[in-house]
């Protein structure tokens, strides 16, 4: 070993820290580029600082971040033009954890006025080691600007390193990193270029891929969430959205905003206005994109509830650290700040853009149910979803609210009524309406996949229960219905006792009622546990349905109930088998007997041939 190369001693604790970066703080390996990258744009920001107080510190006018890979060395190369490191500093920052260089700057600004700051990206310390994570050694040569001399670093990350002096032209630092056997794909001009867009494609300095001489440029370099929204065009907006997305329609709503105070962060935000290509059902997390001073950290932060999860964007903040990994930002108090507070900013922009009918409808068609998943999962703002809400109905044309059909409300009713289904087309003419449209009555029509979920979840708006009206007894009696009903036949109470006695396997309870006028039977829920469409829900998915059996509601009035009660006395077990099997399928479900219902209906027309 030369007389001018000095080996050093790690600090104590970074034996143990480089096993930890390269085997449990990153998630990715590729994370070691952002780390870098970071750290080289960091140093121009500070050297484009000390500059306005030194000339000698002034930034070339070609200065950018070059990645040079060299495949017969099996080299990678990160270089900058930035502040630079001098023996001590490499010493100080590479050489012990406990010290960042950039940390240390930031605390000499502290005095400093808020447009004086550069934009500090990184620290300078355990981000650097994840270079090990890809690399069986590393070299840094640096010179610090304003001085002529310069040191070369290098390790193996096995607990030393050495310091010699050394000869740089320029202000700045250059990474050698000599790659692992399996680290191949990182020596690919294209898979760097990937890597360089995915997470540093909107730091403002410039980064270029060099390759047989030549500098390619790697990314755009404007972080348009940044920028004020006076200075960014229609077009811009348009253009970043379908880049962030991969989208080719235009935004329905666009949301930027900057939030300054005890926490400081920039949002860029935009809901499609269109439906995703994939399935709702799919992905069911948030997707927007966390940045830390313009770098990209992770899509994974769930920055969104996952009733937002058709929001796309950008949120960058000062207030993270950048060299932590995903699962640890998970747990960080300034992320769950940053989630409430973008979250009630979406909020706020439906909520005002439910004003307009119109143009909210487009939005509702097409994330609707999604929304809908908020009031069954989110308890915090379930009072704040639930007026975002639109539903067909049995009464009005098109979409309406919650808040409308309150306002409609008969004088004496004193609930919500709805009806779920899985047919939007089959609910308007379901049976389960008849009683409810003869007397002017209200009913929502439910027809999402969400819809037999979040109604129970939600209970009340205004006061006013929400009921389904396959549930429980209902007494419609005191509203006044359409023309003048018949009198129920004699014998219905002793033909109600015998279908009873048919079916007491199938069905917890028989009883006539006068919310039927075409239809002959319906079926309902008991007045507790879960409606019939959430227990057919539970019955396909293999679970017990809870709410014991059906009650069946026969119309005394029906031509087919009336002849059953006045004819002459006959074994009523098929009628009453039949009756039942009717009401399963008018309510979506199937016969108890498939073969047998068909063979009973089959005998009936032949007999009327």
């Amino acid at each position: 070993m030369s007389e001018t190369v000095e080996r050093h001693e790690f600090g104590a604790e970074v034996g143990r820290l480089l096993d930890l970066v390269v085997h449990a703080l990153y998630s990715d390996r590729e994370i070691f580029l952002r780390e870098l990258v970071a750290n080289a744009a960091d140093a121009m920001d500070r050297r484009r600082f000390e500059a306005l107080t030194s000339a000698a510190s002034a930034l070339p006018a070609d200065a950018k971040v070059r990645i040079t890979p060299d495949k017969p060395a099996r080299t990678l190369t990160v270089s900058d033009a930035g502040i630079g490191m001098s023996k001590e500093d490499l010493a100080s920052n590479l050489g012990t954890i406990a010290r960042s260089g950039t940390r240390a700057f930031s605390q000499t600004l502290a005095e400093a006025k808020p447009d004086e700051k550069p934009s500090l990206i990184g620290q300078f310390g355990v981000g650097f080691y994840s270079a090990f994570m890809v690399a069986d050694r590393v070299t840094v040569t640096s010179r610090r600007a304003g001085t002529d001399e310069a040191w070369t670093w290098a390790s193996e990350g096995q607990g030393s390193y050495t310091l010699e002096p050394a000869t740089r032209e320029e202000p700045g630092t250059t990474i050698v990193m000599h790659l692992k056997e399996d680290a191949d794909e990182y020596l690919e001009s294209y898979r760097l270029d990937h890597l360089v867009r995915k997470w540093a494609d909107f730091i403002t300095v410039p980064i270029a891929i060099v390759e047989d001489g030549k500098e390619e440029s790697a990314n755009q370099g404007t972080a348009l969430w940044r920028k004020p929204k006076s200075e960014i065009t229609p077009e811009q907006y348009e253009e970043f959205y379908r880049s962030v997305g991969m989208n080719f329609d235009k935004p329905w709503a666009t949301l930027h905003w900057r939030a300054e105070g005890a926490l400081e962060f920039s949002a860029l935000l935009f809901v499609p206005g269109m439906k995703p290509f994939q399935a709702v059902e799919g992905e069911r997390e948030s997707k927007v994109r966390l940045h830390v001073r313009r770098m990209f950290i992770t899509d994974d932060a769930k920055l969104l509830p996952s009733w937002l999860r058709f929001v796309q964007g950008v949120v960058d903040t000062e207030d993270l650290p950048l060299n932590v990994s995903r699962e640890m930002l998970q747990t960080t108090p300034a992320l769950a700040k940053i989630r409430r507070a973008v979250t009630g900013r979406v909020l706020s922009e439906l909520t005002s853009r439910a004003k307009d009918a119109e143009g909210y409808q487009a939005f509702w068609e097409n994330f609707g149910p999604v929304v809908k998943e908020g009031i069954y999962e989110d308890h915090e703002r379930r009072a704040e979803i639930a007026p975002l809400l639109r539903f067909k109905s049995s009464a009005v044309e098109g979409w309406t609210g919650l808040a409308d059909y309150v306002a409609r409300m008969k004088d004496g009713q004193e609930a919500i009524y709805y009806l779920v289904a899985d047919d939007a087309d089959a609910l308007a003419r379901s049976p389960q309406l008849e009683g409810f449209r003869a007397r002017g009555l209200e009913v929502l029509l439910l027809s999402d996949h969400v819809d037999a979920f979040w109604p129970e979840q939600l209970a009340r708006f205004e006061e006013k229960p929400l009921r389904s009206v396959t549930q429980g007894a209902l007494d419609l009696s005191k509203f006044a219905g359409d023309g003048e009903a018949a009198e129920p036949p004699a014998g219905i109470e002793g033909l109600v006792a015998k279908i009873k006695a048919a079916l007491s396997e199938d069905v917890s309870d028989v009883r006539a009622t006068d919310r039927l006028v075409d239809s002959a039977v319906v079926l309902a829920a008991g007045g507790s546990g879960p409606d019939l469409q959430m227990q057919r829900l539970l019955r396909r998915a293999g679970r017990a349905a809870g709410g014991g059996k059906p009650i069946l509601e026969i119309n005394p009035r029906h031509p087919l109930i009336r002849a059953l009660a006045e004819g002459p006395e006959v074994a009523i077990a098929p009628a009453a088998g039949t009756l039942l099997d009717l009401a399963r399928i008018q309510d979506g479900d199937t016969p108890r007997d498939p073969v047998a219902f068909a063979q009973v209906v089959a005998a009936a027309l032949a007999a009327k041939a």
